[in-house]
């Protein structure tokens, strides 16, 4: 027999959470590894249907999950398009035009490319220990690669791997971390970003 009800109390970092079922009654627990599409993770407000089990200590444990209706207005928030991906090329044509030019050192790029590698294996690696239900990469490392220039290889990764993509927190801190470099990105072409540049440079 299948049930209907809402997930609540989603924790995406661990996996599980819970089921609210229609009409009320005991909260019935929940993992990923329960729902029969892999590829969509709950975020949370989501309805599904369900079948119930009990487990050896007498909780009720959803199994066969599938998701049902539409996402809530919060929940459906669009992850990285054609303008996010056409954004990143233009930036990163901006710098390799910025180096050609001489106005950047070559040693610049090299460090957005390897930046944004780093950033991709974060994401795919990050998505493969969900599927498996293994330790999970902390949302601030990912955070911290962008911040640091490795938000393209984020943002592809986010639209070829189709992860952490539709979850409107992590979205908005993510473009948080795009502006803030973005920005030092620029004030590196000011007098003063260039003699920071060379000093770091000339340490190295």
């Amino acid at each position: 027999m299948r049930y209907q009800g809402k997930i609540t109390n989603w924790k995406d970092d661990q996996g599980f959470g819970f089921i609210t079922p229609n009409g009320g009654g005991r909260q019935v627990f929940v993992h990923i590894k329960s729902f029969l599409n892999r590829q969509q993770r709950p975020i949370g407000n989501e309805f599904v249907t369900y079948e119930l089990k009990i487990d050896s200590k007498g909780r009720p444990q959803g199994e066969n999950v599938a998701f049902v209706g539409d996402r809530t207005p919060q929940a459906s928030t669009p992850g990285p398009g054609i303008g996010s991906l056409t954004f990143t090329v233009l930036f990163l044509t901006l710098a390799a035009g910025a180096v050609l030019a001489g106005k950047l050192p070559f040693a610049v790029l090299v460090f957005y490319l390897v930046a944004s590698a780093v950033a991709f294996f974060a994401y795919a690696l990050d998505k493969s220990a969900a599927r498996t239900n293994r330790w999970r990469t902390p949302e601030s490392t990912l955070h911290i690669l962008g911040l640091v220039g490795g938000w393209p290889g984020a943002l592809l990764a986010q639209k070829v791997l189709r992860h952490k993509s539709k979850k409107q927190s992590f979205h908005v801190a993510f473009w948080v971390t795009v502006i803030l470099n973005c920005g030092a990105f620029g004030w590196l072409f000011s007098s003063h970003g260039s003699r920071a540049l060379e000093s770091i440079l000339g340490l190295a």
